[in-house]
């Protein structure tokens, strides 16, 4: 498409912009196997129109990608979602959910470059996905909170239970959430946001 002199180019949403009050930027990644709803939270919590780089799955992917108990999913993404909440008028959280497919694995360490902290999204159906993602983070000094995404056929456990099974210690927060809910994904960010605090206090935040 060939562009005139008097062409413009569409810039963002007015309700896109930056709130002139921000002083404060924190960069939050959110983790977990495929399918677990990283791109439902970001996109349920954001205040802007989420960024997404979604592609429909094709047959490469069979025999490969691990899709238990997402057999209906069609989509995946395969490089990041982005989305931004504000938390105060100073403080912005900018939100990058990683891709879930193991083979996608490799995109991020540029993503967990300068993130203060990661939200672990589980999916109790499918646990033993997690022990990978956790220990990605354990090793690159990532804090991270694990939130229990509540899918209607997934089984429920005590926290002391999910925390044996996923080998955490006692102050790494657990707690439940829906992804689909602004309200309750927004409350996980909360929840880590108040666990980087503590950190912070007790000087374990470098």
């Amino acid at each position: 498409m060939d562009f005139k002199s008097s062409d413009t180019i569409p810039g963002p949403r007015t309700a896109d912009h930056l709130p002139h009050t921000a002083q404060a930027a924190v960069k939050i990644v959110i983790v977990g196997g495929f399918g677990v709803g990283k791109t439902t939270m970001v996109g349920s919590v954001s205040e802007i129109k989420p960024l997404t780089t979604e592609e429909t799955m094709t047959q490469a992917g069979i025999g490969v990608d691990d899709n238990y108990g997402s057999e209906t999913k069609t989509a995946t993404t395969v490089a990041m979602d982005f989305g931004r909440i504000s938390i105060t008028d100073k403080l912005v959280l900018y939100l990058f959910g990683t891709p879930g497919q193991e083979r996608f694995w490799f995109l991020w360490n540029g993503l967990f470059e300068g993130a203060l902290g990661a939200v672990v999204l589980i999916d109790t159906r499918r646990l033993e996905v997690s022990f990978d993602v956790i220990g990605r983070l354990e090793e690159r000094g990532v804090p991270f909170v694990v939130a229990v995404n509540s899918f209607p056929d997934a089984p429920r456990y005590p926290v002391d239970e999910l925390r044996t099974a996923l080998d955490l210690p006692p102050e790494i927060p657990i707690i439940e959430c829906d992804a689909r809910r602004r309200a309750s994904s927004r409350d996980t960010l909360m929840t880590l946001m108040r666990f980087l605090h503590s950190l912070a206090m007790t000087g374990a935040l470098t």
